[in-house]
């Protein structure tokens, strides 16, 4: 009976892993095609360009926020099916898009469908994974948007290239809604909480609804983390122009190759050995990466930058997840989530316009060392937490003898 408790690969688990891979695969599909688009269909400039970029980003946080606190009272399913149909019909708003009011007005519904999505769908598989295996589920269950931000793009692009803009918007409208009869498959939402003395506690107020203090450290972490692929997302193919590397887009596969082989390793360690065992040979992964991407002139080098940038990442933020998971209590895991994913897309947002200033006032090279810095931040970050919270482990202990 306990082992079959500890089962992982249930059918839930594999039908919400396949419902998280698709959800990401169609917004990956049309995060690279949207720029140039709205560009030529609409003669826009580079600031109407980056609104597409950053008004789907904004409406994606705040729909986390909310997403998160809804998830404690409202049924689990119901939400992910909201989350869906705003997702695919803002999608196919695209086609009645005469403008580009209109247009960025759709964007920001696909931004809110996606928040919503990727809060819930973590949120109900943190409730079937056991909890002695979240590391390790977690990142199994985190495969599912490395492969998304992997093959979604080069999709996207084939897609658009071959068939054009409309055929690639029925592509994502499409996959959408193959996701609604898996999902009547699924068993697990709105899982019965076990009481338990952290349940018991008064429910927090305030902002304390959206944000618990416990998740600073971790979420810091991700942004700084994040800041770095704000940088390969934004500039690589530039980089690759200014260094006449062809066939950049091979990063990316190299990258989620990495991924998938260090991340079933990587969550046991964690559940083993806890986030000290993994977070910091994974950062020292991605320094290395960003260094030897810095002195990238051949796609060889190019690859052998990406493999290590894949080991890295898919080591740390797959661990972050599960740390922030096991950091709340059940009813909490949809907050908890809605910030795993807020600190990604600010860190993505903040890496894109402060490394963007960097490589305007020097080249991409130079701005990719400058980018390792945000490593070395996130080591300093983590080391001194640990050595504060040792201390304080110490002093209450002492203070505990001196009592008795």
């Amino acid at each position: 009976m306990g082992e079959a408790r500890e089962k992982l690969w249930t059918k839930d688990f594999v039908l919400l892993t396949v419902c998280n891979l698709i959800l990401f695969s169609t917004i990956q599909m049309q995060t690279p095609t949207f720029p140039a688009y709205v560009k030529q269909a609409f003669q826009a400039d580079d600031f109407i360009v980056s609104l597409v970029i950053s008004l789907f980003c904004f409406a994606a946080v705040i729909a986390r926020v909310f997403t998160g606190e809804a998830l404690k009272t409202r049924s689990s399913k119901l939400l992910a099916i909201i989350a869906l149909c705003f997702v695919g019909l803002a999608t196919a708003g695209y086609y009645l898009a005469g403008g580009i009011a209109f247009f960025l007005m759709m964007r920001m519904l696909v931004g809110v469908g996606f928040g919503m999505g990727s809060t819930t769908f973590p949120t109900i598989v943190s409730n079937v994974i056991p909890t002695k295996r979240i590391g390790e589920g977690m990142g199994y269950f985190g495969l599912s948007t490395s492969l998304a931000m992997a093959l979604g793009p080069m999709i996207g692009l084939a897609i658009l290239n071959t068939f054009g803009f409309g055929s690639m918007l029925f592509t994502v409208v499409v996959l959408i809604a193959l996701i609604f009869p898996l999902m009547q498959l699924i068993r697990a939402y709105n899982k019965p909480i076990v009481p338990s003395q952290k349940t018991a506690a008064p429910a927090p107020k305030g902002l304390g609804r959206f944000f618990d203090r416990k998740l600073l450290l971790p979420a810091t972490l991700n942004f700084c983390l994040s800041i770095t692929y704000g940088g390969v997302l934004s500039f690589l193919a530039l980089y690759g122009k200014e260094a006449h590397i062809e066939n950049v887009g091979a990063f990316f596969l190299c990258n989620a190759i990495a991924m998938v082989l260090i991340r079933p390793f990587s969550g046991k360690l964690f559940d083993r050995k806890g986030h000290m065992a993994v977070l910091p040979p994974g950062a020292i992964f991605v320094g290395i990466s960003l260094l030897i991407l810095s002195l990238a002139d051949t796609q060889a080098i190019l690859l052998v930058s990406a493999f290590f940038y894949g080991l890295g990442y898919g080591t740390i933020q797959p661990s972050i997840q599960a740390w922030m998971v096991k950091q709340v209590t059940p009813e909490q895991r949809g907050m908890a989530n809605g910030v795993f994913f807020n600190s990604i897309d600010l860190g993505i947002a903040v890496g894109s316009m402060l490394l963007g200033v960097l490589a305007t006032h020097s080249n991409y090279s130079v701005m990719y060392r400058w980018s390792a810095i945000s490593m070395l931040l996130f080591l300093i970050v983590y080391f001194l937490s640990q050595m504060i919270a040792a201390k304080g482990k110490k002093t209450a202990v002492a203070t505990e003898k001196a009592s008795i």
